[in-house]
């Protein structure tokens, strides 16, 4: 399935399900009902401060609430063979995935891994996965954040290997909750072309409107969340004034 099938909005928000707190499941759930509540068009359960039977768990009690937004499944630190099988046994539509291109030296600053080496991307064990799951939607990072690309990296190649790989390619910055440069946007857009681009890190009410106008859509987080912080609790003024801003676009 391409990515505009499967999210109805012309520019998705995707909000993103930390695993948070002293019952990180609990509040996933009700992190849930409240984006769909308030217009977002999708979410990704990740084990940023959880653990995958906490993503197992809040996925297989999302399945029965009959949510109408679109579930998605980040298994860190890149871990795709989870994430497939984690969607396809409890019915999330898509994956994300750090990085589907590229080779990297090192990974640093993830909160949520205290590797500093990068477990390099298997194409013969994804491509198996990428037949054995079709009906999946894969959002693919090129050159994302936390990760250092080798010093002979080429963009370009690296991103039409990308365009292969997954069904919309996600741009970030240095960070979590970091801006992604509207430069890299734009990089990332000319030779991608029409093919679907998400702003993986750092939207928010203030540069929504100059970024949405050349991506296709915005995985958002820590924008949503009281004081920015990945851990604390959603912010709905934040919510609103984000979804206000979108829908004018929209």
């Amino acid at each position: 399935m391409e990515f505009k099938a499967l999210f109805r909005a012309e520019k998705p928000i995707i909000g993103m399900i930390h695993l948070a707190g002293k019952d990180p499941v609990k509040r996933a759930l009700d992190e849930l009902k409240i984006f769909e509540a308030e217009g977002i068009s999708g979410a990704i359960v990740e084990n940023y401060y959880g653990s995958i039977m906490d993503v197992r768990r809040t996925l297989e009690l999302a399945a029965k609430q009959n949510l109408s937004l679109i579930l998605g499944v980040n298994v860190l630190p890149n871990e795709f063979q989870d994430s497939f099988s984690l969607a396809h046994n409890y019915g999330a539509r898509f994956i994300q995935l750090d990085q589907v291109a590229g080779r990297y030296v090192e990974m640093h600053g993830r909160a949520s891994s205290n590797a500093s080496k990068v477990k390099q991307l298997d194409h013969t064990a994804y491509s198996k996965f990428r037949r054995n799951y079709p009906n999946l939607v894969v959002l693919g990072g090129v050159h994302p954040k936390y990760y250092v690309p080798i010093a002979e990296s080429n963009l370009e190649e690296d991103l039409k290997k990308g365009m292969e790989r997954a069904e919309a390619i996600v741009v970030t910055g240095e960070g979590t909750g970091m801006e992604t440069p509207i430069e890299k946007i734009r990089e990332f857009r000319i030779i991608l072309g029409d093919y679907p681009l998400i702003v993986g890190a750092g939207l928010n009410p203030e540069n929504a409107e100059e970024q949405l106008s050349v991506a296709d859509g915005a995985i958002v987080g820590s924008a949503l969340k009281t004081d920015n912080q990945t851990g604390n609790i959603l912010n709905l003024g934040k919510i609103r004034t984000l979804m206000n801003i979108v829908e004018s676009i929209n």
